[in-house]
């Protein structure tokens, strides 16, 4: 699992990797592919977004409330994407602070 997420953070990843990461029996997904899942639905939303405010400086969208809902999620979600983040890099850090 940990040099799987050496693609999201290297400086935080431990040189010595862990091998046998498991999927759970109960048909669950790793949080590896939700990560990556969600991250790639925050970028979609990003794209869209910048799409939106691209037509609407070119004239093609005369409704300035569908862009600024599309701006508006694409920036909650990039905020919930940023949270994750710190969660998962301070519980990281919590454990490496752990004694054995």
């Amino acid at each position: 699992m940990v040099d799987k997420i050496s693609g999201l953070s290297p400086e935080l990843v431990p040189k010595q990797s862990i091998k046998g990461s498991s999927k759970s029996d109960s048909g669950e997904g790793d949080f590896l592919s939700t990560l990556n899942g969600f991250m790639a639905d925050v970028n979609n939303l990003q794209k869209q977004a910048g799409e939106s405010i691209n037509q609407l400086a070119s004239g093609d969208v005369s409704n300035i409330h569908d862009v600024m809902v599309a701006v508006e999620k694409a920036a909650v979600s990039f905020e919930l994407m940023m949270e994750i983040r710190n969660k998962v890099i301070e519980a990281y850090q919590e454990v490496m602070r752990t004694q054995l």
